[in-house]
């Protein structure tokens, strides 16, 4: 498993509208092959920055896979035009988990 993190800087003013956006744009990378799960968290002290998480089955079903298909093309129609800087993406793999 492979976890995406994009700290996701939207514009003020500008949140309600994103996330009426992503709640449309979900069903969309849900679809994806390799797809898991994603997580979309406000955040508290910062109100216009959201954290995305979303599991792979491995790195290439997102930067080949969901990125190089005409879903990702309606992806971004629906959500790149609400960051501001655009989000810088980072990839995971688990090395240690405590509960």
């Amino acid at each position: 498993m492979v976890l995406e993190h994009a700290v996701l800087e939207v514009i003020p003013g500008q949140e309600a509208a994103f996330e009426e956006a992503f709640s449309t744009a979900k069903a969309i990378i849900s679809a994806a092959p390799g797809f898991q799960s994603s997580r979309l968290s406000r955040c508290l002290e910062n109100p216009s920055r959201y954290l995305l998480l979303v599991e792979w089955d491995r790195l290439e079903d997102h930067t080949e896979g969901f990125r190089g298909s005409a879903a990702y093309q309606e992806w971004r129609t629906l959500l790149h035009h609400f960051y501001s800087p655009f989000p810088t993406v980072d990839h995971y793999e688990e090395t240690a988990v405590i509960r």
